[in-house]
């Protein structure tokens, strides 16, 4: 081969890769930082740009499209000293490539540190109970605080989701074992009381019964007495009438005392009529 020739495919390959240098196709979704002379030049848009070969140099290549941060589970303590386990994620976008990295050297691991301090710091301010049901407020001031602290770096937050928020192991089994004390301090309680209302009821019937009882024997006396106020007011001066009801009083008496199992041997006295008129407290 010519000399010449040779000379004229160097340049022309040294063309190509010229004009091969100075033509960017930027994607949709990207954009391209450019520095010149290590200085920043340009951001190229998508599609098609052109540089200076040799002078300008595409340094950065981001892009535009929401960008999913993952944040890893970790502990945070609350407000009551409760335990807790909780991750997240945030969803950003790209609004100034150049702040994205000229003003921040990662930031992608900056926003994943500053997420997980203020979910701390925020969990660290409410009792458990309050953190575990409220993922919505939660989500809302990590946004409000993350989206202050990236403004300066050309970052917008989107969202910030709390993917799970749980305590630990140990704090769930110390909830279990206070939920198991609880379940046994109600049952004994509804135990207590059963036995409280069944005594009462008891007694509300004893005395009831000794009510009944009782006024059972005031009619009980109240008969009696009229009855013999009855007999006193027929009988009134008269003495065989009495002596004959005290007389059959007494032989009924005389016979259920025979007919008693319990009965072995009793004395009569000799003299019934007597004993009728000792009774009725006349002399013979």
């Amino acid at each position: 081969m010519e000399p010449a020739a040779v000379v004229f495919a160097i340049l022309f390959l040294v063309v190509v890769v010229t004009i091969f240098m100075g033509v960017r196709l930027v994607p949709q979704g990207f954009e391209f930082v450019v520095q010149r002379l290590g200085k920043y030049h340009s951001t190229l848009k998508p599609g098609l740009n052109f540089i200076i070969p040799y002078v300008d140099i595409v340094a950065y290549r981001l892009t535009t499209k929401d960008i999913p941060l993952e944040i890893g589970a970790q502990e945070a303590i609350t407000k009551d000293n409760a335990v807790i386990v909780a991750n997240a994620i945030a969803f950003i976008k790209i609004v100034d490539p150049v702040k994205a990295v000229y003003g921040i050297s990662n930031y992608e691991y900056a926003i994943q540190n500053l997420v997980m301090t203020s979910l701390r710091a925020i969990i660290g301010e409410m009792e458990l109970d309050l953190a575990l049901s409220s993922r919505d407020i939660i989500k809302a001031r990590l946004k409000d605080i993350i989206s202050d602290d990236v403004t300066d770096w050309g970052i917008l937050v989107k969202s910030v989701e709390i993917q799970d928020i749980k305590p630990s192991e140990s704090m769930q089994k110390a909830m279990e074992q206070q939920a198991t004390a609880e379940r046994l301090k109600r049952a004994m309680i509804l135990e207590a009381e059963g036995k409280k209302e069944a005594m009462i009821r008891e007694a509300e019937g004893k005395l009831e019964a000794a009510k009944k009882e009782a006024e059972a024997q005031m009619m009980l006396a109240e008969a009696s007495a009229k009855a013999i106020q009855d007999i006193a007011v027929a009988v009134g001066d008269k003495e065989l009438p009495a002596l004959f009801l005290l007389g059959d009083r007494y032989v009924n008496a005389i016979q259920k005392l025979s007919t008693s199992p319990n009965a072995k041997n009793f004395v009569l006295p000799a003299d019934i009529l007597g004993a009728v008129k000792g009774i009725a407290g006349r002399s013979v």
